[in-house]
């Protein structure tokens, strides 16, 4: 049984928690829709515009991945590193040094291969106990 101190210290984190992603969600929608503004001042949308708004996609369901499982999935910050190396070399590869060319996508290449071992350890490895964890059938 929960002490009282207990139960008060888990329902404030909770909140706070939660406070937290109410947070992130707004300043995700402001960004995302500054970003939507720049593009229709530009009358034009680039391969970049279009990568950062896959960026706060990412974000959205990283949030709302954590709101249904209530834990945070490490697929997602992959992703979104992922994400965010395609776009700095989309940006920026005309003025990237050779070395860093290669840095960039040996980050990507790393981050690939991270999200294959995750997801591989999750159908090899099954977490099976508890009501929030996933079950081998669980995972597509």
């Amino acid at each position: 049984m929960d002490k009282p101190v207990q139960v008060f210290n888990k329902k404030l984190l909770q909140f706070v928690e939660h406070i937290g992603l109410l947070v992130i969600a707004i300043a995700t929608v402001i960004a995302m829709t500054g970003e939507i503004i720049t593009m229709l001042e530009a009358r034009q949308v680039t391969l970049a515009d279009l990568l950062l708004l896959f960026l706060y996609l990412e974000i959205f369901a990283m949030v709302g991945a954590y709101y249904e499982s209530g834990r945070m999935q490490v697929r997602f910050p992959l992703y979104i590193g992922i994400v965010a190396l395609a776009r700095y070399l989309v940006l920026d590869i005309k003025a990237m040094e050779d070395w860093r060319l290669l840095a960039v996508s040996g980050s990507v290449l790393l981050l690939t291969l991270s999200v294959l071992v995750v997801r591989y350890g999750h159908v090899r490895f099954p977490y099976l106990g508890g009501d929030t964890t996933l079950k081998r059938t669980d995972i597509p």
